[in-house]
């Protein structure tokens, strides 16, 4: 980032107090960074603070009331390499989606050349809402990329998603926008990469599902990014999160809101990457009301769920599909007939070792099997590691 010049709009949540440390972390990258407050921000983070680290004047009007000196936003709007609007509550993003300009970021805002991010921040029922879904949904239209908010401690004493992200990793997320736009010396792919478990409902309180922490994943997703690629992430529930300018992420509970994430992605795609743990069953009734705990015995009675997998190999046309088999017995036996009776190109096998390999594990140990059966075995290693074995098997070996 040396020498690019970034513009951080600062809008009015709580999320804002975060925002020096951001401001230190550009500038240590070599960036320059000046900062647009809306006028409600100045009660979450000191101008003079701001100021102070990024060692230029903080706006906030359209004139200095004591000068007399207007502010040139569209003069503002030139200078940026790249706008970043941080934290960017319910109200800025509103406002961005449906052009609204009331405000010194608003006008600068509209007047851009360069392309813009945003790192929303809001409480979790805020951040779920269908209005605020429909701006961010608009942004995205206009090309404006979103840092999607994290789970956490929010301000509300609640705990889910609508935590700004950290701002190291904004930082890291600006540095990556700028690494993927310098020219690429390979061939950049569109991968679509299932993570995680899925939770099918009993109730309204239960679940059944697995330990899929998702973590095999998001290292094959982060390879691939780092490979220049492009990632749909489709992801089950999970405390992982990622960022980067080439992502898509999209999140799903159940394994019939997986189908329809990936039926709605799969034509875009060139690879698919099937990690996900999906649940083969699930309850065909589930209660509207919690079950109590009253007779001795409690029987369910479950149906199959679709076969993803299945479903995007027998649409694949001329896409590479890569599944993966966590097996506990018999493991090459039925990751082969995996391979074959869902005619994929590729099937990963790994084993079920607690601790060692397998759900929760840092570390995995496992067989790439094309479709001929030609085996690839790779040692015992953290998964990050396997994650680009296995993006640089994909690349070598097509």
């Amino acid at each position: 980032m040396l020498g690019k010049r970034i513009l951080l709009g600062i809008s009015g949540g709580i999320a804002a107090y975060k925002i020096p440390i951001l401001v230190r972390a550009l500038k240590k990258q070599g960036a320059e960074v000046r900062c647009i407050l809306t006028p409600s921000a100045v009660d979450f983070v000191s101008p003079l603070v701001l100021s102070t680290l990024s060692e230029q004047e903080v706006y906030i009007e359209f004139w200095d009331q004591k000068t007399g000196v207007w502010t040139n936003h569209v003069e503002l709007a030139l200078w940026a390499d790249l706008m970043l609007l941080a934290p960017a509550t319910a109200n800025t993003l509103s406002k961005m989606a449906n052009g609204a300009c009331d405000n010194l970021l608003m006008a600068t805002y509209l007047s851009l050349k360069c392309p813009c991010v945003v790192a929303p921040a809001m409480d979790l029922d805020m951040y779920k809402h269908p209005s605020v879904l429909r701006n961010l949904a608009q942004l995205q239209k206009d090309n404006v990329h979103i840092i999607p908010a994290t789970f956490g401690a929010l301000a509300s004493g609640l705990e889910g998603q609508g935590r700004m992200e950290e701002p190291e990793k904004i930082a890291d997320f600006i540095a990556a926008y700028f690494q993927t736009t310098r020219p690429e010396t390979i061939e950049k792919k569109k991968y679509l990469i299932t993570a995680g478990p899925t939770r099918e409902p009993l109730d309204p309180v239960r679940y059944l599902s697995n330990h899929s922490t998702g973590q095999m994943g998001y290292a094959i997703a982060r390879a691939a990014l780092a490979f220049g690629h492009e990632v749909v992430l489709i992801s089950g529930p999970t405390q992982l999160s990622i960022t980067h300018p080439n992502l898509r992420r999209v999140d799903i509970e159940t394994a019939e809101e997986l189908l329809l994430a990936v039926q709605k992605h799969w034509s875009w795609a060139s690879h698919g990457v099937f990690s996900a743990a999906v649940a083969d069953y699930r309850p065909k009734n589930a209660a509207t009301e919690k079950i109590k705990k009253q007779a001795p015995d409690l029987l369910l009675e479950l149906v199959k769920n679709p076969d993803v997998l299945a479903w995007a190999a027998a649409h694949k046309a001329e896409k590479v599909v890569m599944g993966f088999a966590l097996e506990t017995n018999n493991s090459e036996q039925n990751a082969l007939m995996k391979l074959h009776a869902k005619n994929l190109d590729y099937i990963v096998l790994n084993e079920q070792q607690n601790g060692v390999s397998g759900f929760g594990a840092t570390t995995n140990k496992i067989t790439i099997f094309d479709k001929d059966e030609q085996r690839t075995d790779f040692t015992l290693q953290s998964k990050d590691s396997l994650a680009k074995a296995i993006i640089q098997y994909l690349e070598t070996t097509l």
